[in-house]
């Protein structure tokens, strides 16, 4: 009896903490696995870690093969986000593997990957679950011998200077990077019929994939734009993915290089390593990029209530409230592309919303004279965004017996043939009787 008192008592402590995930209303409250292959990195790459912990994030290392490690505990998940800083990984220790992982995105949470020269094939097949494909080559790195990084040794052109930028304020923010970014390791391909995935820092035209320390003896499988450095996934139910080839990216030694792209008379005093990853990283963990809708409602015209039918032909207003998360607080999302759809099989109505740049979108309409079920529905996708998918049920129902107009205009044409059939049955009979 006292084990069981004290097994419920640990629950009742413990359980309000893993069950402590992201919320919508406190994105940045949140706990995060950071996995590596060495210890050492927690000091070499302290700046990006720092970075996450002034922001609220509470990082608890491991190492990869670290035989107690797990993502659940009561079949709840402990972490809301996970970082793999171990790319020679060839077994993940405790209850972490392949399939794992994949649950932890597919249930909403996120995750940032870092290979590197030495990735291990479990890496690998992670990267390529989440649409991305490294090279095969695994002694393959990104060369570049126009776009490198200029050194004081001459060197293989291995350390590149890419400034090839998504285009999008939502994922790195409106600040624009002026310096390039420092990157040494291995490049990937995404496929480009996949829409959630985005090519967020790309290598230069002159760019390929081979061996350095070998000469090229068949043209490289990867070359120019087509490399990836960095890529993001937006999964449907709106996970984010971070895939980079170079672990170094993230090093402390790249966020404080001075850099100078070849080609360039431009000297930077710092790279732009640590402005493009704390920008990435605010949109990969949802500070920013995250939107929620509230007070969905309907109801007719010069009414308040929402009803449980429409007529057809009824005239309705339909309003939804659409915020942003902007780091510390929730503001109102402006934008011109909303749109509903009266749906049954088949949009029978398309409209925009109108907004008051408040954060309230609406519109008004008349239901088709079509009767059945309907559904209000938003599908909003846009670059960078949390994907918003809203739907109400509706019925709608023909006009009753006594509903109708007692004159219908339409059939006026048909009343006057009618009675004027009548009135000339009188004129006749009148005609035929009295006529001699």
């Amino acid at each position: 009896m006292l084990k069981l008192l004290s097994v419920l008592t640990f629950l009742t402590l413990t359980l309000p903490f893993l069950t402590h995930s992201f919320s919508p209303d406190h994105p940045t409250d949140r706990r995060i696995l950071v996995l590596l292959d060495d210890l050492a990195l927690k000091s070499s790459h302290s700046l990006f870690f720092k970075s996450l912990q002034s922001r609220g994030f509470e990082l608890d290392f491991k190492l990869a093969d670290d035989p107690k490690i797990s993502l659940q505990r009561y079949g709840l998940y402990s972490y809301d986000a996970l970082i793999l800083f171990s790319p020679s990984v060839d077994r993940f220790g405790g209850s972490i593997d392949l399939a794992a992982i994949l649950d932890f995105v597919d249930s909403g949470h996120d995750l940032i990957i870092a290979a590197d020269t030495n990735a291990s094939d479990l890496i690998r097949q992670i990267a390529v679950e989440c649409g991305v494909d490294f090279d095969e080559d695994p002694a393959a790195m990104v060369i570049d011998h126009t776009s490198y990084a200029v050194s004081d040794t001459e060197g293989d052109h291995t350390v590149i200077a890419s400034d090839d930028f998504i285009k999008s304020d939502v994922i790195l923010g409106s600040k624009k990077i002026e310096a390039p970014v420092l990157f040494q390791g291995i490049g990937h391909t995404v496929n480009s019929e996949n829409s959630l995935v985005l090519k967020v820092l790309s290598a230069s035209p002159s760019a390929y994939s081979a061996n350095p320390k070998s000469k090229l003896s068949n043209p490289p499988s990867l070359t120019g734009s087509a490399i990836s450095l960095v890529s993001v996934v937006q999964a449907r139910n709106n996970a984010r993915v971070l895939i980079s080839g170079s672990l170094s990216l993230f090093s402390d030694r790249f966020f404080r290089s001075k850099v100078q792209k070849a080609g360039s008379p431009k000297k930077h005093e710092k790279s732009a390593n640590e402005q493009f990853l704390t920008e990435l990283s605010k949109w990969v963990f949802h500070e920013r990029g995250h939107l929620k809708a509230v007070n969905v409602r309907h109801h007719k015209v010069g009414e308040a209530d929402e009803p449980a039918i429409y007529r057809i032909n009824d005239d309705l207003e339909y309003a939804v409230e659409i915020y942003e998360w902007h780091g510390k607080s929730w503001e109102p999302y402006v934008a011109d592309d909303v749109q509903v759809q009266f749906y049954m099989m088949s949009p029978y109505v398309l409209k925009t919303l109108s907004t008051d740049q408040k954060g309230s979108y609406f519109t008004a309409f008349k239901v088709p004279d079509v009767y059945g079920v309907f559904q209000f529905k938003v599908e909003y996708q846009r670059l960078g965004y949390t994907s918003l998918s809203l739907s109400k049920q509706i019925p709608v129902r023909p006009f009753r017996h006594n509903e109708y107009e007692r004159f219908i205009p339409a059939a006026y044409p048909y009343y006057g043939a009618a009675f004027s059939m009548m009135a000339g049955f009188f004129i006749f009979t009148a005609v035929h009787l009295y006529s001699k």
